[in-house]
């Protein structure tokens, strides 16, 4: 008997309720709301040599970009490799293979063939998308789904497509566009949660904090359930529009409430508050010991080796707790000879000058911390994260630059940053201080 996936797919091994299980997994993940790996583990159990399932659960094992779930990947890629597999399996072991040695950008190329040939593989979506993610591959975040999206038409999970376009296109800079496709997959399923953060990323990207804000604040019931691994995000999302709005004292009210009102240890929630505690702390407002707490959860997921986006955001709590040792022995990981993979090759190139530039700023030598700074602002392509999420660099480089009492490029920075957001209480501040009359 034949087992098929919601989009028709063979899964080979599988026993009907394995399937069933598969679907339930697939679907939880592309909501990004309830635990996918609980129906994986059942479906294993009840179907060992069932291939997809081992290989789903290593995609969100080696996609949490942690230290240890990584580790655990290379273990499941070679039981994998004693598995019968046909050509849809074998193509996922192969990217897995890659991402399971941090070698991200094979993995994604990987991905790239297996998605032409499998157009309508959901995991195999899924995974691409998230790995264009991670190494902020903006055009691939867009084409990719582009390339797959004409095969779905009719076809069950195809607004998920939408809301990965959306994300895509808002990384493009495409923003209108963005907008109408993430509005479009949420009037398809309104519990899209990706499809709810591009549109949200778009607001942030357009300086439309007002209308961010109310967005967010309306859709609540949609993305905050206490199963939603997109709920901390998206808590951050409003954070930042309350900070473009002037607002600190309420962005720390939901660092302390939603961000780290729970004792999270996942990677993604602990980017997100330091990144939030950071663009505070460079406005001026006092952050108590919460610098603390997070610092100390950080250390089970930095280890300089990885995946550099998260160890320049644990430096950032370690700076702020005042452990510069910590930071500074991820600086020395970084330039350890007998590293050579690809997110070691960022961490060298990338991620030890960005958390050297923090150090520095930290030491008050404004200056010297400017150039590092300045050259981070071409990393695209080689450190992850989204524009928004990279535009802690670039508020930490205008501090600087202000501080360092290097007028002109104060002021310029300040001017590109009112052209793109005019009314951002944030940018306002700043032309201030840079001594700027915007109009």
């Amino acid at each position: 008997m034949t087992i098929l996936d919601r989009q028709g797919g063979e899964l080979a091994g599988a026993s009907p309720r394995a399937g069933e299980l598969y679907d339930l997994a697939v679907g939880r993940f592309a909501h990004f709301c309830g635990d996918p790996l609980e129906p994986l583990r059942d479906a294993l159990a009840d179907s060992p040599d069932f291939a997809m399932a081992l290989i789903a659960k290593a995609w969100i094992y080696v996609l949490s970009t942690e230290p240890q779930a990584t580790a655990s990947v290379r273990r499941m890629v070679d039981d994998l490799n004693v598995m019968p597999l046909g050509p849809r399996e074998a193509g996922h072991v192969r990217a897995l293979k890659f991402a399971s040695h941090t070698e991200w950008s094979l993995a994604a190329r990987e991905l790239d063939i297996h998605n032409a040939a499998f157009p309508l593989d959901m995991m195999g979506v899924l995974a691409g998308h998230q790995v264009d993610f991670l190494t902020a591959n903006a055009r691939n975040l867009r084409d990719r789904i582009a390339r797959t999206l004409p095969a779905w038409d009719g076809v069950p999970g195809r607004s998920h497509l939408l809301g990965m376009l959306a994300f895509g296109l808002e990384e493009m800079g495409d923003y209108d566009r963005a907008e109408a496709a993430g509005m479009k997959a949420l009037e398809a399923d309104a519990d899209d949660s990706w499809a709810l953060h591009a549109v949200a990323h778009v607001l942030e990207m357009q300086g439309r904090a007002a209308q961010g804000r109310d967005f967010l604040r309306k859709r609540r019931a949609h993305w905050a359930q206490a199963e939603n691994f997109l709920k901390v995000h998206n808590w951050w999302h409003l954070a930042l529009c309350h900070l473009e709005l002037g607002e600190a004292d309420q962005a720390l009210a939901l660092y302390d409430d939603e961000i780290r009102g729970e004792p999270t240890t996942v990677a993604q929630n602990l980017v997100d508050a330091s990144a939030l505690l950071w663009r505070l702390h460079l406005l001026g407002v006092d952050i108590g010991d919460r610098w603390d707490e997070l610092a100390e959860t950080w250390t089970q997921h930095a280890d300089g080796k990885c995946y550099p986006f998260n160890d320049v955001h644990a430096a950032l709590a370690y700076v702020g707790a005042g452990r510069r040792s910590d930071a500074t022995d991820l600086v020395k990981i970084a330039h350890e000879g007998s590293l050579t993979s690809e997110m070691n090759r960022w961490m060298r190139e990338t991620g030890a000058p960005l958390i050297d530039a923090v150090l520095l700023f930290d030491r008050g030598e404004f200056t010297a911390a400017i150039e590092p700074l300045l050259a981070a602002r071409q990393i695209s392509g080689s450190f992850g994260g989204s524009h928004a999420q990279r535009d802690v660099i670039d508020l930490t480089l205008a501090e600087a630059a202000i501080r360092g009492k290097n007028v002109p490029l104060a002021r310029a920075l300040v001017q590109e940053r009112l052209a793109l957001r005019p009314d951002s209480r944030i940018n306002l501040a700043f032309a201030r201080r840079a001594g700027l009359r915007p109009h």
